[in-house]
């Protein structure tokens, strides 16, 4: 019996870390315009000389095998929510990590409990004229 809670264990962990996936959400503040598309989303460090504030974007993942994937799947996720709201730039704000507790199902007396760390990332979703 030991031997199928431990399996069970196995692809439920496989599970949770093939299925995670990068959420996020937007807060709009100014005139929201014409959706776009992700890849027309350039990122800025630093302000352009000129821009219009459309929203806050925010997001994070859990996905990818590295840090890095998961680094990768959130920015792409605010590149998604940015161009919902027609900005065509996010000035990237902050990075960080969110820590989490994922119960996965009940084994015989006890619970499984896997530990969950998201990569998030905040910013400015800008539009920038030509």
């Amino acid at each position: 019996m030991r031997l199928v809670e431990t399996r069970v264990s196995f692809y439920f962990l496989l599970l949770i870390l093939l299925g995670g996936c990068a959420t996020g959400s937007a807060i709009v503040v100014g005139e929201v315009r014409q959706a776009i598309e992700p890849s027309q989303v350039k990122l800025y460090l630093e302000p352009p000389e000129t821009y219009e504030t459309i929203g806050i974007v925010k997001a994070s993942s859990d996905a990818g095998w590295t840090e890095q994937d998961s680094v990768d799947y959130a920015v792409e996720e605010l590149k998604n929510q940015a161009a919902k709201l027609g900005a065509n730039g996010v000035l990237i704000e902050t990075t960080g990590q969110n820590n989490s507790t994922v119960i996965g199902g009940y084994g015989t007396g006890y619970l499984y409990a896997i530990p969950v760390t998201e990569q998030a990332v905040t910013g400015k979703a800008i539009y920038v004229a030509p």
